[in-house]
């Protein structure tokens, strides 16, 4: 299965140990890696289709001081769509409004006949990025109605709540605002509560203080 990394907080963190533990898993997850970093408004997405031990890119990258307050990580092991930069995570969206959604998953998709329009106009082939395509789709049309804070995260709640069964949906899911994330498969996520900042993965990247993340709760965070 691929694997997730995620952080929220209210301050700017350094992520380099978290990060080199987490892509070294990369060993059983070569169908390609990528990290967004989400902070001051913006979404610098950097990905390849390659295996994360394998990148001279990341390898040099991490060399490099990474501090941030929100971001996102994804190491692949395909089970939908080819290898390639188009299917490898994250995968960002605008609403119409032009705010920025960037997502990450971690399952498979076996059916679910509503994501099926979103086929012939995504960007790659991934059940994944339809996941995405959908609600972002559906977040256009509450734009178009007017919506706060409170119909949004009762949308995305309501709607995970539908894909979920029968298919495996763990996913950290960023709206500009608030980062978004749900596991229904016990034993796949992890959170590292500190004070001021939550840290999430797959599985736990050191030893100290990891707890399991719910089953089947959307937790939100913001900052």
């Amino acid at each position: 299965m691929c694997e997730l990394f995620g952080v929220s907080a209210d301050r700017k963190i350094r992520v380099n140990d978290y990060l080199n533990t987490f892509f070294k898993h990369s060993v059983e997850h070569h169908n390609g890696w990528g990290l967004a970093l989400l902070d001051d408004g913006l979404v610098s997405v950097e990905k390849e289709p390659v295996r994360a031990i394998d990148s001279h890119y990341l390898k040099n990258r991490l060399t490099g001081n990474i501090e941030t307050a929100r971001c996102m990580a994804h190491i692949r092991k395909a089970t939908v769509g080819d290898v390639s930069f188009a299917n490898t995570h994250p995968f960002v969206l605008s609403d119409s409004t032009g705010k920025k959604w960037a997502f990450v998953h971690n399952g498979t998709i076996f059916e679910e006949c509503v994501l099926n329009p979103y086929i012939y106009v995504q960007e790659g082939s991934t059940d994944s990025e339809r996941v995405l395509y959908f609600i972002v789709e559906w977040i256009n049309r509450l734009i178009l109605n007017g919506f706060d804070d409170a119909r949004k995260l009762n949308f995305i709640n309501e709607n995970v709540l539908k894909l979920s069964p029968g298919n495996k949906l763990n996913f950290l899911l960023y709206d500009g605002d608030y980062m978004y994330v749900h596991k229904n498969e016990p034993g796949t996520m992890y959170r590292k509560v500190m004070p001021g900042a939550v840290i999430i993965s797959t599985h736990p990247l050191d030893d100290f203080a990891w707890e399991e993340v719910p089953q089947n709760q959307l937790l939100v965070y913001r900052d």
